[in-house]
């Protein structure tokens, strides 16, 4: 029986989402504009020292990052899981001798199961995989916003660029688990309710990082990610939509247009189910063809697509939703 939560416990749950959300939304730009205004002020020697330090920093988000364990278990983190809830699932052990990529699936609007699962504590990812560390990997570009940076660093978040993934897969010894959220921004405009649409068909990138170190791969999907906000979707080939396509060639990310319940920001109570699959073996290849590549792909793609219908059900689906992956 569901205990019932107080209204002190709701309000906090509530408040902790909808700090995120805007964190998400516009921490990243809050951050530059202070800077800015701060270097015409009489306070000008901070950021001035902040970008020195920048400078001498520069390369550390590609070397393993700076996790931070007190930031990772915050208690708004608990607050934030409990909102949902949020749920990690394990199918199988993963092996603390070797790495695995991650393939995490969809990307929603904000991947807030992948956040919450792989970002902090509050899922307890380390004692459901003991010996394993994780690492949610993201939109390199964001780690060159000051200030904003070093609030990634701590949450033990870096770069999806190549030299950040060679540093994890071959450099941090065994027991890494990267996770890579494959279909990125292009995902993000299909995320609707009802809708389980993966972009994932041309994604290699991926599979060939996984072939050059040995590291498996781990189909993830996140079950309820694409009920959590209403977006307005427009059809390809559209002005709404090429104007996203062009911010999105541009800036990295896509500007979604939705909506969520209270406030516009908060998302809706619904369940978040991540679950982690079992891994497909790769061999270490250090320099893959493009067959090998094919090859590994499409076995990934099936163990997602088996990963999906052998949990939908449990996970509040009914057996006539299918996965498209495209």
């Amino acid at each position: 029986m569901t205990k019932e939560k107080t209204p002190l416990k709701e309000f906090l749950e509530a408040s902790s989402v909808l700090q995120w959300v805007l964190s998400f939304l516009f921490l990243g730009v809050a951050c530059m504009i202070l800077m800015v205004y701060l270097m015409f002020t009489s306070l000008w020697p901070l950021p001035t020292l902040y970008f020195v330090w920048l400078v001498l920093d520069w390369q550390t988000p590609e070397k393993g990052g700076r996790k931070t364990r007190f930031v990772r278990t915050w208690r708004v983190w608990e607050h934030f899981r409990d909102f949902f809830p949020v749920k990690l699932v394990k199918t199988v052990e993963l092996d603390p001798n070797r790495n695995y990529v991650l393939g995490s699936h969809p990307h929603g609007i904000m991947c807030m199961g992948a956040f919450a699962c792989f970002s902090t504590d509050s899922c307890g990812f380390s004692d459901t995989f003991p010996g394993m560390r994780v690492t949610l990997a993201i939109l390199a570009g964001l780690f060159k916003i000051p200030i904003f940076r070093e609030y990634l660093l701590c949450g033990g978040i870096c770069p999806v660029s190549k030299p950040s993934l060679v540093h994890l897969l071959s450099k941090s010894g065994s027991g890494n688990a990267v996770v890579i959220v494959v279909g990125g921004a292009k995902e993000s405009l299909a995320s609707s309710p009802g809708v389980h649409t993966v972009v994932m068909k041309h994604r290699k990138g991926f599979v060939r990082v996984a072939l050059e170190f040995g590291a498996d791969l781990v189909p993830v999907y996140t079950f309820g990610e694409n009920e959590l906000f209403r977006q307005l979707i427009f059809s390809e080939g559209s002005l709404g939509r090429r104007l996203q396509d062009l911010f999105k060639k541009v800036m990295g990310f896509a500007p979604c247009l939705f909506v969520g319940e209270r406030f516009g920001f908060l998302p809706y109570k619904t369940a978040v189910t991540t679950v982690v699959g079992s891994p497909v073996s790769v061999r270490k290849c250090s320099s893959p063809t493009e067959d090998e590549v094919d090859h590994y792909h499409r076995l990934y793609m099936e163990a997602l697509t088996t990963l999906f219908h052998q949990h939908k059900v449990s996970c509040g689906l009914s057996e006539s939703h299918q996965l498209r992956i495209i």
